[in-house]
């Protein structure tokens, strides 16, 4: 009993792309040739006769005009023009990442410089950088620091980045986010 599954679990493979063909569900279609010319509204029937008398496809390029658009062309290219369509837009694509500096209100000046040096080579590089500065204890007294340590970040990063989101505490922490100009 290979079989003992009821038929509604199986998957059904659902044909990919565009109608073709017999797959059609109009009655009449606009029919653009394989020169691109329009060759107007005819029968399904007689638009696949048309089709297959130059040994090509009618796909259905628009099926919700009414009447649906199809074309006379072949299948394969037509399948493989939409796939270098979606590479083309896929190279195109920038993906951002965000990355993240901690500091502290009392980081000295060599670590600071030491930071400001990495988060220069991530927005060079086209990322966005989170600066946070968390206060401990007593420092929450002192969360003037953490703004002119804030200040100074915008100031000394100005040429190559600009605020996306102004200085502000979650918290124990004040958080900046610059990005790319």
């Amino acid at each position: 009993m290979p079989n003992s599954k009821p038929q509604h679990f199986y998957k059904k493979n659902k044909p990919q792309g565009p109608r073709a063909n017999e797959r059609i569900r109009a009655l009449d279609v606009q029919v653009i040739g394989s020169e691109g010319g329009n060759l107007g509204t005819m029968p399904l029937k007689k638009a696949i006769d048309l089709a297959k008398q130059e040994g090509l496809d009618l796909i259905e390029i628009s099926p919700n005009a009414n009447p649906p658009v199809c074309k006379i062309m072949d299948m394969g290219k037509y399948k493989y023009d939409l796939q270098k369509k979606a590479n083309q837009a896929r190279k195109k694509q920038k993906i951002v990442s965000l990355k993240e500096i901690k500091l502290r209100p009392g980081t000295e000046t060599h670590d600071y410089n030491f930071k400001i040096k990495n988060a220069k080579k991530f927005i060079v590089k086209g990322d966005k950088v989170k600066f946070t500065v968390k206060f401990k204890g007593r420092e929450m007294q002192h969360t003037n620091l953490g703004k002119e340590l804030m200040d100074r970040i915008i100031e000394e990063t100005k040429d190559i980045a600009k605020v996306e989101s102004k200085p502000k505490f979650e918290g124990r922490q004040m958080v900046m986010i610059i990005q790319p100009l």
